[in-house]
């Protein structure tokens, strides 16, 4: 079975439900209009072509996933490293920490194993509820409400529907305490540095959000990344960040009752990234930053035992079956470094490359026009027992079977 895109060759790059789509090309020269070459599907196992779905959900699209991740490993290390994709090396000497911001609490939950591996008596507070067992881990307890008549489920998802604006906010107070710090005016403090960042959240146990964040410390200039001034240390970011966090305060609605106010939680941690491979003690390695957060660049709402896609209306009668379906996200300053579509921009025009070596002819000076349709989505049962022949990890046979949108045709000279 031929199957472009929809895996490279290795077990684990198999794609569990590929598009397939039905259509032809033909490359022309641009000067005569010779046929140089065409391409139609007919040709292909059930006439149609597979492409990688380039979905990022790790526990339904391993593969594509796994693209992702290591596209946003890139994203976050050019940021750490610099002498490639637009940053400077320079970057390494800025100040940089590696904070994560929480969420308060809203009543104590069930306790699962610690950081060590060892299931520890869940008694969360001195005092309150308890239910004095050991949860190993994949315990379905683990984050549920010890008391589920006292827990704040209102003020839980009022955070998680308001944890964007908080990140927002917080950004804005981080400048505005930098500024203070160094004793300027947020004005002159704007005109000399530039505060850049990545974040991605992960959604604990008990189901609220908290944020991972890289947050370096730029000159500001019109030619690119530089060094900030001597001034802006990792101390004072370390500092500005932990007062910003206990500044911010956001108003919310609350099904007519007075207004809610929502803040961080407690708990924040903030340490220095070292230039290296290697961290001792409080400070990271710039490798083991860019690794943590793209390991969290797939995963979502599943980690905390809910739904790893969206709620559509036909789940709702099942939700108490199902869990609750909420989003991950991820975003970064736009100078942080480089972007992931310009990563996966890089890796087509490779691709490209690779493949025009190959050619028998200029590819500069042909026109390549197609007729293209969606047939559907996943592997026939033949083709999922194919597949399963060569990972340990099966896709399902299962095929979408849509009817197909009207073909259209792309034209355009080749680059």
């Amino acid at each position: 079975m031929r199957c472009p895109g929809a895996w490279t060759g290795r077990a684990s790059q198999i794609c569990r439900e590929p598009i397939r789509l039905s259509g032809h090309t033909h490359t022309l020269d641009a000067h005569t209009g010779e046929v140089l070459g065409q391409y139609s599907t007919r040709a292909e196992p059930h006439g149609q072509l597979l492409i990688r779905c380039g979905n990022r959900r790790a526990t339904r699209y391993p593969a594509c996933a796994e693209v992702y991740r290591r596209d946003t490993f890139h994203l976050i290390r050019s940021g750490l490293l610099g002498g490639d994709k637009g940053v400077p090396e320079t970057v390494r000497t800025h100040p940089r920490v590696f904070a994560t911001l929480t969420a308060p609490s809203f009543g104590p939950v069930h306790r699962g194993p610690g950081k060590d591996g060892q299931a520890d008596v869940c008694h969360p507070r001195r005092t309150g509820p308890a239910c004095f067992k050991r949860h190993a881990a994949g315990d379905p307890r683990i984050g549920q409400p010890l008391d589920p008549d006292t827990y704040d489920y209102t003020g839980h998802v009022l955070w998680n529907a308001h944890a964007g604006n908080l990140w927002r906010r917080f950004t804005i107070y981080l400048r505005r305490h930098l500024a203070a710090s160094a004793g300027l005016t947020r004005k002159d403090f704007d005109r000399m540095v530039r505060v850049s960042f990545a974040k991605v959240a992960e959604f604990q146990a008990r189901g609220v959000v908290h944020f991972h964040a890289v947050i370096r410390l730029d000159g500001r200039s019109d030619e690119g990344v530089i060094p900030p001034p001597a001034w802006a240390t990792v101390d004072l970011l370390t500092d500005a960040i932990r007062t910003a966090v206990k500044a911010v305060r956001i108003d919310a609605p609350d099904l007519g009752q007075p207004t809610r106010h929502l803040v961080w939680g407690e708990q924040v941690d903030v340490r220095p990234i070292d230039p290296g491979d290697l961290h001792d003690g409080p400070h990271l390695s710039e490798r083991a930053v860019a690794a943590y957060v793209a390991k969290y660049a797939t995963k979502a709402a599943e980690t905390s035992g809910t739904l790893d896609r969206r709620i559509k209306p036909r789940d709702l009668p099942t939700l108490h079956e199902q869990g609750v379906s909420a989003r991950h996200f991820s975003t970064k300053s736009r100078t942080y470094s480089t972007t992931l579509t310009r990563l996966r921009q890089a890796r087509a025009e490779f691709r490209l490359r690779m493949t025009f070596a190959r050619l028998p002819y200029d590819p500069d000076s042909t026109l390549v026009v197609g007729s293209w349709a969606y047939a559907g989505q996943g592997f026939t049962p033949g083709e999922a027992v194919l597949a399963a022949q060569i990972t340990d990890d099966p896709p399902s046979p299962v095929i979408s079977t849509s009817v197909p949108t009207p073909a259209h045709s792309t034209k355009g000279v080749s680059q």
